[in-house]
């Protein structure tokens, strides 16, 4: 069965802009959020560059914000053109990027996304007791002989 293709999630409400932003910080995951307006020639140009890179980063959280729909969040990020992407890390701007540049929007991405999804720190720990164990065991037939 093929895995589910990452593709950018149009915000409907604060509360969700607010709830997805959370559970992205929670999890470590760098968001890219892209601010247009449905008028916008340029928004509409860069839309399937910026879903193709939703498609190759599963492991970033990619969002559109319609600025006429939810004028309250384009406001907070002072957003004045259309296109404008942010690149989000812990709740903090880490990166902007406004117009339709194909090749920005990639570097901005690359730049602030990594090239892999953080490990979750239940796995790391996992991983870390399994070690112990293995060098416990490693240890106890070096006792027995002594």
């Amino acid at each position: 069965m093929a895995e589910p293709v990452a593709e950018p999630i149009e915000i409907q409400s604060v509360k969700q802009w607010n709830e997805i932003l959370e559970a992205s910080t929670a999890a470590g995951k760098t968001v890219v959020v892209d601010f247009h307006a449905e008028w916008c020639g340029p928004c509409k140009a860069i839309a399937p560059k910026y879903t193709q890179l939703a498609a190759q980063n599963p492991h970033v959280q990619f969002l559109r914000v319609d600025v006429d729909e939810h004028n309250r969040i384009a406001a907070t990020f002072q957003v004045a053109a259309m296109p404008t992407f942010f690149a989000i890390k812990s709740n903090t701007v880490v990166g902007m990027l406004r117009g339709a540049d194909s090749q920005g929007l990639t570097r901005l991405v690359k730049e602030h996304a990594g090239p892999n999804p953080p490990v979750p720190p239940k796995a790391e720990e996992a991983k870390e007791g399994e070690e112990a164990k293995s060098e416990e065991a490693k240890a106890e037939p070096a006792i027995a002989a002594q």
